[in-house]
């Protein structure tokens, strides 16, 4: 099992948060997505690790950007 944390920004409610949640989980190999809503915090579960361009680009398809880190 693999984890990672992103920083999404941008976000402003529920509906944002299933956008994000819904292009994510459609990632091979994703077996959770966490939202935190008020720090942006993103936990992406999967059962391998994916490559943070996935989830950028994933993050993008819903309208939304991950933070530099």
């Amino acid at each position: 099992m693999a984890t990672s944390t992103y920083t999404v920004t941008g976000m402003t409610c529920g509906h944002c948060v299933s956008a994000v949640q819904k292009e994510i989980g459609r990632i091979d190999g994703v077996s959770s997505v966490d939202v935190d809503l008020a720090t942006g915090r993103v936990l992406v579960e999967s059962a391998a690790p994916i490559s943070d361009a996935e989830v950028v680009a994933a993050v993008d398809e819903a309208g939304y950007e991950v933070a530099n880190s």
